[in-house]
């Protein structure tokens, strides 16, 4: 059951298509929500954006300003668990509403998702600098398997 190299677990997650973000509320209590993201390097890039919402004062935003500590988690499951995996990467993140901050994100955003065309990213966004990358695989063999959509791949036969 081998752990995940730094690199590799950034890569896994920079191909995930949505993480969970957790947060700390003001009482101590875990925070943890559903994103979509962009990867730049070690920073992560999630955004508040139009989709109808109850409050624009998000929970997670308030917690951020109180306690910057968070994690990003993202997994793999299958029926065969030697394909599965998780990939967490722990960072210290700021709220940045300042619309001149906004523009680079969100083109990261709308060219990982297009669906962002239509739907507005007002803000703010959620910037996330990367300190500790933490992943594991329950599959045998190079973790650099895992980079490969279909799944970790049998080794060829000998000649």
């Amino acid at each position: 059951m081998p752990g995940l190299t730094a690199a590799v677990a950034r890569e896994l997650l920079g191909a995930a298509r949505v993480a969970r973000l957790a947060s700390v509320s003001a009482d101590g209590a875990p925070h943890l929500v559903p994103v979509t993201f962009a990867l730049d390097g070690d920073t992560i890039y999630t955004a508040v954006d139009g989709k109808p919402k109850t409050t624009r004062g998000l929970r997670r935003l308030d917690n951020i300003r109180r306690n910057p500590r968070v994690a990003v988690l993202a997994d793999h499951y299958e029926e065969d668990w030697a394909a599965l995996w998780w990939v967490r990467a722990d960072g210290t993140a700021t709220v940045a509403a300042d619309p001149a901050l906004l523009t680079a994100p969100a083109a990261l955003l709308t060219r990982r998702y297009p669906q962002y065309e239509q739907v507005p990213l007002p803000g703010p966004v959620i910037v996330i600098k990367v300190t500790a990358w933490t992943g594991w695989t329950a599959g045998p063999g190079d973790p650099a398997d895992l980079r490969d959509p279909a799944g970790p791949r049998e080794a060829p036969p000998p000649e």
